[in-house]
């Protein structure tokens, strides 16, 4: 009997664990953002236009960030500008 709830407890352990690390996909209208959200771990690969500098020119954050439960663990976002010509 103890070697069968060990193998039952494992099974269910296991169960849960991967339930846990399914991901949602959400995508955001700011220009391209998508975030994979579960409930042990965060993915963001950021593209979101920030606005304007001028007349010619776009801000824009894009790059990724990985969290672990809530806590950044990755970042390699930042902000660029874009010129362009008319």
């Amino acid at each position: 009997m103890n070697r069968k709830k060990k193998l039952i407890g494992c099974l269910a352990a296991g169960i849960l664990l991967a339930v846990l690390m399914i991901p949602e996909v959400r995508y955001y209208k700011d220009g391209g953002t998508k975030e994979y959200h579960a409930v042990l771990y965060q993915i963001i690969h950021w593209h979101s236009m920030r606005g304007t500098e001028g007349a010619h020119v776009e801000i824009y954050y894009a790059g990724m960030e990985i969290r672990i439960l809530g806590k950044t663990v990755y970042n390699s976002a930042e902000e660029y500008k874009a010129r362009y010509c008319e």
